[in-house]
């Protein structure tokens, strides 16, 4: 008889991401190179050219930096922050696994607004802490009323918060007061704010500034800031306090020597980054613009994904695959109505409005209240 586990981690549920789930590309006959990827909310127009440049002649028989020395200086630099105040992760997926080891206790009350990320409420269960969810509306755009949150934080005083802003998957984006009134009523625990797509965000605020004096972790992403999903890479600034614990139970050489001296070579090219944010902003837009003509409801978003009604989620990500077009069904979210997409160039943006555009006959409009609308 085989060893049973923790009782947490034999009823864990395995948690729904996008990208491309290759034995099911294999079942097609597709192959990831004939896949245009709308799923994933990376900034497309990265890394910038030469890049490879800087991890040439890497000596793979060294171990990498297991504090990321150079990589967190150059952030720290870029923030306005000291080196202590930052830990490089491989991805913010790590990061917040590394938070709830280090400070969720067995049932502890953890806040969680959905919709949002699936991966905070698994980090809560192989800890044996209890997610306490408050899920916004529909009718309100998913937008959250803060008050709701200030008085269940009172009733529950949880251990940590997770806030995702811009929020995962609906683009809703909390103000610096409304941040601010979470992190006072929820001062004997954590705030995470994961800001993994902030990047693409318009009239943001400085959240950096809410590290000192309180007990706020901010995630941040360069996967998605620069496209550098296969090397997974992300930070965590907070007081030193919090990195020193989070230090303790990270691995050592989390890290891969590619991804820090890709990290610190894409740092320098704030130029190319700006470019690129540029452009996303045009391609959403035009995205946006055309769906509105075929007539797909689209939701609000700060950043650059966005929600569209589309009836049968799962149905809709079907047909699109079967043409090599891959949009993440919002199912698993608990939005079975919902894709999120997010924009790539104006060829490939071009190619997904044509293809969706051939699902029903010219001036006949998307039925979105039903399943089984498209042409295959």
């Amino acid at each position: 008889m085989s060893l049973p586990p923790r009782e947490e981690i034999a009823n864990l549920k395995s948690c729904s991401h996008g990208g491309i789930n290759y034995a099911e590309l294999r079942a097609l006959g597709l192959t990831p190179a004939t896949v245009l990827d709308f799923s994933v909310c990376t900034n497309p127009f990265m890394p910038p050219p030469g890049t490879e440049k800087a991890v040439t002649n890497i000596d793979t028989r060294q171990y990498p930096d297991s504090a990321a020395t150079e990589l967190r200086e150059r952030l720290a630099r870029t923030l306005g922050v000291t080196p202590d105040n930052i830990l490089v992760g491989s991805g913010t997926t790590e990061l917040i696994r590394l938070i709830a080891l280090a400070y969720f206790r067995k049932q502890d009350p953890v806040l969680i607004i959905e919709p949002t990320y699936g991966e905070y409420e698994l980090a809560c269960r192989i800890a044996g802490a209890q997610p306490v969810k408050l899920r916004t509306g529909e009718a309100n755009n998913f937008a959250l009323k803060v008050t709701d949150a200030v008085n269940l934080i009172k009733d529950c005083r949880p251990r940590a918060i997770f806030i995702c802003n811009p929020n995962n998957p609906t683009g809703q984006y909390l103000s610096c007061r409304e941040v601010e009134q979470l992190v006072a009523a929820g001062s004997d625990g954590l705030l995470v704010i994961d800001e993994a797509y902030v990047n693409f965000a318009a009239d943001t605020w400085p959240s950096v500034d809410l590290i000192s004096g309180s007990n706020v972790v901010i995630l941040r992403s360069m996967t998605k800031d620069y496209g550098l999903a296969g090397l997974r890479l992300g930070y965590a600034i907070a007081g030193s306090e919090v990195i020193n614990i989070l230090h303790k139970v990270c691995p050592p050489w989390n890290v891969n020597t590619v991804a820090q001296k890709t990290g610190f070579a894409v740092l320098e090219e704030t130029d190319y980054l700006k470019q690129s944010q540029k452009k996303v902003t045009e391609a959403k837009q035009f995205l946006v613009g055309e769906l509105s003509r075929l007539g797909y409801a689209t939701l609000p978003s700060a950043t650059n994904y966005f929600l569209i009604k589309a009836g049968n989620a799962t149905e809709f990500r079907a047909s699109l695959l079967k043409h090599g077009i891959l949009v993440r069904d919002c199912t698993s979210f608990g939005l079975p109505g919902y894709v999120r997409i997010a924009p790539r160039t104006m060829p490939e943006c071009r190619r997904l409005i044509n293809i969706i555009e051939g699902f029903h006959p010219p001036g006949d409009p998307p039925k979105n209240s039903r399943s089984g609308i498209w042409k295959t």
